[in-house]
């Protein structure tokens, strides 16, 4: 007897359209990667290779700042987020259902929902309020928004990871006179960790590459390396911002694989 199951591989032109989509979406990638050796100043004529452009982002001092100052940001709203969806994937996975549950989860997935425009205005007032009452122009306002924002990103693959491990282990050392504190610590921290990782490492993506919400919330003089391109880019666009871009990406596309490792699944 013949297959008849549905394959959509198997539509007429799904192949074609495949490739097309493939193509439309790193072709401007990698045009963008070859044109960052360019050794001319046009971004559309190539006039030679060289590694000038990466040279002068690595001697502009505008590009270290703001580097240094999106790392910081980064780590520290990766590591409030993680922190906050490690207790809330916690909280929504280890008990028994509850009503409001799925509010909850709303509630802590808003970020993914509503335009980012919108959480990027509604933090403008609010740290614009605390600005005026406090007077403090510090980074923490940007930690603290980015924090915000990265905590659903967190938070899904931890509770991904939760829900698929098996509660055996926790409920043996519980029968072995654990405290609740020793389970955490010694057996479920451990399995968690992957889950942990992959989480912290998609916060730190997600705010590292952020441009909205940092163009709302930061103060004069406190540009990160997205805002920075951003600038030049509305003065000139050369090859430096896309060498700049270039690295952005390499970073990015390293920080992804290595969250796609941690979360597949084994056969």
């Amino acid at each position: 007897m013949a297959d008849r199951s549905f394959e959509v591989s198997r539509l007429p032109g799904f192949a074609a359209t495949a490739i097309l989509v493939f193509v439309l979406l790193y072709l401007p990638i990698i045009t963008l990667a070859v044109y960052s050796f360019n050794a001319g100043k046009s971004i559309a004529l190539w006039e030679g290779f060289s590694f000038h452009w990466y040279a002068n982002a690595w001697a502009n001092e505008a590009v270290k700042s703001a580097t240094v100052r999106s790392l910081i940001i980064a780590f520290a709203a990766s590591a409030i987020a993680t922190t906050c969806a490690v207790m809330a994937a916690l909280g929504t996975t280890r008990r028994k259902a509850f009503r409001g549950q799925t509010a909850i989860y709303m509630f802590i997935n808003q970020p993914l929902m509503v335009p980012e425009i919108v959480t990027a205005v509604a933090l403008l007032i609010l740290t614009g309020v605390i600005k005026a009452w406090t007077g403090y122009q510090g980074l923490w306002y940007l930690i603290i928004a980015h924090a915000a924002f990265c905590v659903p990103f967190a938070y899904l693959p931890i509770r991904a990871r939760l829900e698929g491990m098996d509660l055996s282990l926790e409920i043996a050392a519980s029968d072995l006179y654990a405290s609740p504190w020793q389970t955490f610590r010694h057996v479920t921290l451990p399995l968690l960790a992957p889950g942990i990782a992959a989480g912290a490492m998609l916060a730190f993506v997600i705010s590292l590459d952020d441009v909205v919400i940092t163009e709302f919330v930061k103060s004069a003089g406190q540009d990160t390396l997205p805002t920075y391109m951003l600038g030049q880019m509305r003065r000139a666009i050369t090859p430096e911002v896309n060498a700049i871009s270039t690295a952005l990406l390499g970073l990015t596309v390293i920080l992804l694989t290595a969250f796609f490792l941690l979360t597949r699944k084994k056969s």
